[in-house]
């Protein structure tokens, strides 16, 4: 009996339990099914996922849902949810997919004599002044390896990590999710600020007040994100209304763009102002604007999935960059 993902009153372990499942006749796609309808929540989408009919799709399910002996699937009101046992199902195959892959990975450096790969998600702070250096460091010294990199909110990336698409991540855990999924190093703060095109009116003050900021349109990264809610937050807290014309988006390049063409504002990372501002190319024509309002986010840190080893490459990276966070 499994309870949450742990041995019950049995005693019974993961490890038995999951060759009693293959021993009934559960299949790697049985578990590619369940992965593919815990990502998108509808059939239809998970059986086009897969190559599939959805009647196919259907009747994998039932196959699965026989082979448990327990329902897998709930209808709800936008398509499916998986239940606790799907839930439970779907926590082990990602393991298993995981450690396929790693094994994959491993049999191809000790074919190639290559330095590996490793894949990674990170804010853009950190990013830039954190894991390019890193980075640096690694392909200069392992010339042979390959390293995937996605810039994103850490809203995006923690979830990309559980679903084992990272082998780490340098940002923060979302309040929504349950932090005990994760093991966080924290190893720093980014400091936010506002930017504004050259020539923009609120240039025209030393600082600009803080009643003056609803104004103007603003770019925010999606709703729920950490930036967005600490921005939000520090105007509630300074008694200053929320901006009424919002363009959310998570991509630092379109921010850049719609600040330099109009008079919105957006805050981002001081690391990146400090880049782009007076580079000499167009996009250089952003200056950080002095406000009255202090924008506080929480630490950032080396994230990983809690149980899940990183492999020789990924912990090298990883290492790195966690000496040049606490340098």
């Amino acid at each position: 009996m499994i309870k949450d993902g742990k041995p019950g009153a049995t005693g019974i372990a993961a490890e038995q339990f999951d060759s009693g499942l293959f021993r009934s006749g559960l299949k790697i796609n049985h578990l590619r099914l369940i992965l593919a309808i815990d990502d998108h929540r509808r059939i239809s989408a998970a059986a086009e996922t897969l190559g599939i009919s959805q009647p196919a799709a259907s009747r994998m399910l039932a196959e699965i849902e026989t082979i448990l002996k327990a329902p897998i699937c709930e209808r709800v009101a936008r398509g499916v949810e998986l239940t606790r046992y799907g839930q439970a199902l779907a926590r082990r195959a990602r393991t298993i997919f995981l450690e396929l892959r790693e094994a994959s990975r491993e049999i191809n450096e000790l074919k190639t004599g290559s330095g590996g790969s490793v894949s990674i998600g990170s804010v853009t702070g950190p990013a830039l002044n954190l894991a390019v250096p890193a980075i640096r460091q690694v392909i200069t010294a392992y010339p042979g390896i390959e390293i995937n990199i996605q810039i994103e909110n850490s809203n995006v990336l923690t979830r990309e990590l559980l679903a084992a698409r990272h082998d780490f991540v340098v940002g923060r855990i979302p309040d929504d999710l349950n932090p005990r999924l994760f093991n966080m190093v924290e190893i720093g703060y980014e400091e936010v600020c506002l930017i504004v095109r050259d020539g923009h009116p609120l240039l025209e003050k030393p600082v600009a007040d803080a009643e003056d900021l609803p104004a103007y349109d603003w770019v925010f990264q999606p709703p729920g994100t950490l930036l967005r809610r600490a921005v939000e937050d520090s105007f509630i807290s300074a008694g200053v209304r929320l901006p009424a014309t919002v363009i959310n988006t998570s991509s630092i390049i379109l921010t850049l763009s719609i600040v330099r063409n109009t008079n919105a504002i957006a805050p981002v990372a001081l690391d990146v102002a400090n880049l782009i501002a007076d580079n000499g190319t167009p996009a250089g024509e952003i200056r950080i604007l002095k406000t009255e309002i202090p924008i506080r986010i929480k630490p950032y840190g080396l994230i990983t999935a809690e149980g899940r080893a990183l492999p020789p490459s990924a912990k090298l990276l990883y290492d790195l960059i966690l000496k040049q966070g606490r340098a």
